[in-house]
């Protein structure tokens, strides 16, 4: 299953270890730009995919990201797709459901599903009688 592999992976020469020959987790490298895996970069295009793309940076750590970058390979995961929601929410007054991000991770496929969802939504919004 895609959840169970790694957002990164850092070659090291050998684990850090603690006093007690354990693996001192603490003292592992943080996994830079380099370690993450990445598509072939294409500029985001338009407001909202351009929004997308600095939520995902700011949230995931990241220099840059791509069209067509995936939101999970990218490191992405469940509590930070829950941030990502709020974020959008804060940013354009846009819904994502979590089921969303889930189902369309690709920057491009998002802002696409969200762009047209955008308008139906507001397209059904009955007038209230006075």
């Amino acid at each position: 299953a895609d959840y169970m592999l790694p957002g990164a992976f850092v070659m090291l020469e050998r684990f850090p270890l603690t006093p007690n020959g354990k693996l001192d987790r603490k003292s592992l490298p943080a996994p830079d730009q380099s370690a993450v895996a990445m598509q072939a970069y294409e500029a985001p295009v338009g407001e909202l995919e351009t929004t997308l793309a600095r939520i995902w940076q700011d949230l995931l750590g990241l220099a840059r990201v791509g069209r067509h970058d995936h939101f999970f390979k990218l490191g992405g995961h469940s509590l930070l797709a829950v941030q990502c929601a709020t974020r959008l929410r804060q940013a354009l007054a846009l819904e994502l459901p979590l089921a969303q991000l889930f189902a369309r991770p690709v920057l491009r496929d998002l802002a696409q599903t969200l762009a047209g969802a955008a308008v139906s939504e507001q397209a059904v919004i009955p007038v209230a009688d006075r």
